[in-house]
């Protein structure tokens, strides 16, 4: 989906920056970004780079680093990459209204796959089967992550977990609270 079909749909375009991107991204990276959204209810949208799309998901509670609190992950339609970069305020009446912050960013890569398009590959087909296996290399998320569907609660339903690695801690990283772009919290702009 393009930027201009990806507004179309919502209606009304999001107002703000649109400038940025992951600093050091090498051309077989794979882009994540965590956006701190301030909407009807407070979420994360957890969002992965997927044939040039973002492949998103609504983490009610955000993510975190403690293996054993599985995040329960809503998958939502797929965003324009364009908006890998968007900080700032969604007009009122506009689907998603509220502001923005770019949490945190960085690159991806599943547990197999040397290439961009083997990557990608990977990433599809555990998609497809529901049980995707990821490292993150983030400025506040880093180390191994798993999406995983949970059919009985719908197809939609997921839940974002962090596996056992030296990232793991029961330290509450949504106390970094701050855009890895401005330094700003919600409600600074």
């Amino acid at each position: 989906m393009n930027l201009d079909a990806f507004h179309e749909q919502r209606s009304h375009a999001p107002e703000g920056s649109e400038s940025g991107g992951t600093v050091g991204k090498k051309p077989d990276d794979l882009v994540f970004v965590v956006q701190k959204h301030q909407a009807s209810h407070l979420h994360y949208d957890f969002r992965l780079e997927l044939d040039g799309v973002l492949k998103s998901w609504a983490v009610p509670k955000g993510p975190s680093l403690n293996p054993n609190e599985k995040r329960l992950a809503i998958m939502v339609g797929d965003h324009p990459f364009e908006y890998r970069t968007f900080e700032g305020m969604i007009a009122e009446g506009g689907y998603g209204a509220g502001e923005v912050i770019i949490w945190d960013q960085g690159t991806y890569r599943p547990l197999a796959g040397q290439t961009r398009d083997a990557m990608q590959e990977q990433v599809r087909k555990q998609l497809d089967q529901g049980n995707l296996r990821f490292l993150l290399f983030g400025e506040k998320l880093q180390g191994e992550f798993a999406l995983i569907r949970q059919k009985r609660m719908g197809e939609k339903s997921w839940l974002l977990i962090k596996k056992r690695d030296q990232y793991a801690s029961e330290a509450d990283i949504l106390q970094q609270d701050r855009s890895v772009i401005t330094g700003k919290r919600l409600g600074e702009a």
